[in-house]
């Protein structure tokens, strides 16, 4: 098995459609054709179940497609860390984030890192929460963050970072005649909210604070981003819900952040790693991230 099969076989999964699959590889279809057949009678079965108007995958193949991608992280990874090595670093610290964590928080937390230890290259990768956990498991990361501690077993989740649930508000908008805002009084007009597909941690504590209203709200949009969502507030589309920080950071002019009445919900940041003993330099991470939280809170 070459890698050039299990690339023709990722594009063909991805695409399902060989011309499209052919055109995204810079190949005429043919040796396409050919790779994919020398793959399929190398393992002994058939990967795709192809006629003249659709292309699919074989149970077979989806089992594969599971396989595949982790080869090509890896052999990324591989690849970073010698050039990494041939700049001068003596490590590397590979960390995936998920659920788009408090901006300000993390770029301390990386400053810190860098302060502290030049020598250890940092690998950063933004990937769903399922990806993240999976690649925790796998040890294809060494650590990452995300807003939700439901990781299943063999991985840790720590809480390191929390700060207040805040609504985003445009300017002019009736509902900041209120100092605080009432939940019965946000749930009067429309929310964008993040995709959970997308920010599956974050998504999840905000809807488990707004399931506590016992009221439905009207969500006008799920979007893949918070600065997507702050975007959608200042052209006055509807309110949003997010972390102070992400009202702090905001380079939308028309946006304003207003705090929810009553005890505040708070959103959690978690560092999560696998259960396996963890390297010095992850250890050190773990204290990094504990020093900026203390730091903050005084």
């Amino acid at each position: 098995m070459e890698l050039r099969h299990l690339r023709c076989f990722l594009a063909v999964a991805e695409e399902l459609h060989f011309a499209r699959a052919a055109e995204r590889l810079h190949i005429e279809q043919s040796p396409l054709s050919r790779a994919i057949k020398e793959l399929e009678e190398e393992l002994g079965v058939q990967l795709f179940l192809r006629t003249t108007r659709s292309t699919k995958l074989t149970h077979a193949g989806r089992l594969l497609l599971e396989h595949v991608p982790r080869v090509f992280i890896a052999l990324q990874q591989a690849r970073d860390s010698v050039k990494a090595a041939a700049n001068g670093f003596r490590g590397q610290l590979r960390m995936a984030l998920s659920d788009g964590i408090s901006p300000s928080r993390f770029s301390s937390f990386l400053a810190l890192c860098r302060e502290e230890e030049p020598e250890v290259e940092i690998r950063l990768s933004e990937v769903p929460l399922a990806q993240q956990i999976k690649g925790l498991l796998e040890d294809l990361y060494d650590a990452g963050f995300a807003q939700s501690d439901e990781v299943g077993d063999g991985i840790v989740a720590t809480p390191v970072w929390s700060e207040p649930l805040m609504v985003a508000v445009p300017v002019r908008h009736p509902i900041l005649s209120y100092k605080r805002v009432p939940v019965e009084e946000l749930l009067r007009y429309p929310l964008v909210l993040c995709d959970p597909q997308v920010c599956e941690g974050h998504a999840r504590q905000v809807e488990r604070f707004l399931r506590q209203s016992g009221s439905e709200p009207l969500v006008a949009e799920q979007v893949a981003s918070c600065d997507l969502m702050m975007a959608l507030v200042a052209a006055g589309f509807a309110l949003g819900l997010v972390g102070e920080s992400n009202i702090a950071t905001c380079r939308e002019p028309g946006v304003i952040g207003r705090p929810l009445a009553g005890v505040c919900p708070l959103l959690t940041t978690y560092l999560l790693h696998s259960t396996r003993e963890p390297p010095v330099a992850l250890s050190r991470i773990i204290e990094r991230v504990q020093t900026i939280e203390s730091v903050e809170a005084t």
